[in-house]
């Protein structure tokens, strides 16, 4: 009978992942106590069962052990497809491990990158485990742990459940799991929902003059309340601001939070950007799609087409221009109801533009209301251009159907602020200065930074207090 140790000496893999697959019913098995023993001719068939099979653990066991370089570590979490992490890579770290739960974007990890430690749900380990997998003792240091939960629970566009939306329980588990794991540096990257989404949703029903007052959680951002909070009195300090990533050199005008969070107890500093919408602050220009596109070979090219009903319209729609650029009769035409609704309705037969950074990537480039379409061409953005504006490089895999790659590319973080995110914690790692830039607008919206933010959530705690709403 083998230990748990032996049989991870024979496979190559750390015990933790002998544990799962025991678990699991991988390998025959049985329970002593709290850990397990396997017969050795058990060990032997699961390994020599097919080369499939052990395949495919892999993917879901993440069966390797990292080999460690000089380089500053990171542990990723809700990796996708592993654009932060590729821009981290390109800053100088080193990823270790990865946590990703879609099944294309495990396939992605494996393809690409099969020398890093790969697991499923972050509920089901524990900071030790996560440091065992990784190949990390308990004493070890890690640099930088990154991460951006499932951001659906504090969108604008769905119901905004906040933590009681099963995806927010896992930002919470994130939470636990940097207090756990202790690095030098935390990273969590999200939605600009979050600065506004409450911890606790109340529907609308249920408010008023016949019903409880509101508490603090129920207010406008006390979800981030509470994470700044945990977050605080774990010993972190913690920055954040909503930023543009065209201000980083992403041929693409995609705004997301990032919360940097220093175990030292120091505030960090904010990212620094590397380019501005006019020139001013004496950097470079927004990078455009044109330029992000310049020599992409179309002739492998992968895309999905539009309906034809639709194709009547963007044959008339030069670069840069929408629905609002056909001739009136045509518009109410084109946009049916949707005509007389409200709001800006900018996605709908939108062509891109060939001299602007593309608008934000979305999971599928041809729903009705956030078309991107080609500026020319009459269909929509191809695969390997999506790729171009979320700056992966031209070879990485993406896996799975045409649709999965559209959602894996359209969901990650641009590699570009991936490295501005990476090379801001190596300059505060190695004690070098980082440079400020007073006034910088790093997004459209106002009030997004950590000290406007908070003067602003006083002020609502304050105007409810006031109203005698707040308990």
């Amino acid at each position: 009978m083998l230990s748990v140790q032996e049989a991870a000496n024979i496979l190559q893999v750390t015990p933790q992942q002998v544990r799962n697959l025991c678990r699991d019913g991988k390998i025959r098995s049985e329970r002593v106590g709290k850990s397990w023993i396997i017969d050795r001719i058990d060990l032997e068939e699961y390994c020599s069962s097919t080369s499939a099979g052990v395949a495919e653990d892999r993917l879901f066991y993440g069966l390797g052990i990292p080999k460690r370089t000089n380089k500053p570590i990171a542990l990723s979490f809700f990796s996708g497809a592993m654009g932060m992490d590729i821009g981290l890579e390109q800053a100088g770290f080193q990823t270790l491990f990865a946590s990703e739960i879609d099944n294309a974007c495990r396939k992605t990890i494996v393809k690409n990158r099969p020398e890093i430690a790969l697991v499923g749900d972050i509920r089901e380990f524990c900071p030790q485990s996560v440091r065992e997998i990784s190949g990390l003792s308990l004493t070890d240091e890690i640099d930088l742990v990154v991460g951006g939960p499932p951001c659906q629970a504090f969108s604008t566009a769905g119901n905004r459940k906040g933590f009681e939306d099963d995806r927010g329980n896992v930002f919470l588990s994130f939470i636990d799991m940097i207090i756990g794991l202790r690095p030098r540096y935390a990273v969590i990257e999200n939605v600009r929902g979050l600065l506004s989404a409450p911890l606790k949703h109340r529907p609308h029903n249920q408010r008023g003059k016949d019903f409880p007052d509101l508490t603090v959680d129920e207010l406008p951002g006390g979800a981030l309340h509470a994470i700044l909070n945990k977050l605080e009195v774990a010993g972190y300090a913690v920055s954040f601001n909503l930023y543009n990533t065209a201000n980083f050199g992403t041929p693409q005008q995609r705004e997301r939070v990032v919360l940097i969070c220093s175990r030292d107890g120091k505030k960090p500093p904010y990212l620094e950007p590397t380019n501005s919408a006019d020139g001013s602050f004496g950097l470079p220009i927004w990078t455009t799609f044109k330029q992000a596109v310049d020599g992409l070979v179309s002739d492998n090219s992968e895309y999905i087409s539009f309906p034809e009903k639709r194709l009547k319209y963007y044959r008339l729609l030069k670069s840069g221009e929408n629905w609002r650029n056909l001739p009136d009769q045509l518009q109410r035409e084109a946009m049916g109801k949707s005509y007389f609704s409200g709001g800006g309705k900018t996605g709908f037969l939108r062509r891109l533009h060939w001299n602007r950074p593309s608008p934000t990537l979305v999971t599928h480039p041809a729903m009705p209301a956030t078309d991107l379409a080609h500026p020319e061409e009459d269909r929509p953005l191809s695969v390997q251009e999506y790729k171009r504006i979320q700056e992966f490089p031209d070879d990485w895999d993406i896996q799975g159907s045409i649709l999965d790659k559209y959602k894996q590319i359209g969901n990650a973080v641009p590699v570009g602020l991936g490295f501005a995110i990476g090379r801001l914690i190596i300059k505060l790692l190695e004690g070098k200065k980082v440079q400020t830039f007073d006034g910088f607008p790093y997004s459209r919206y106002r009030n997004t930074s950590d000290t406007e933010w908070k003067m602003e959530f006083q002020a609502t705690i304050e105007r409810f207090e006031k109203q005698n709403i707040l308990l």
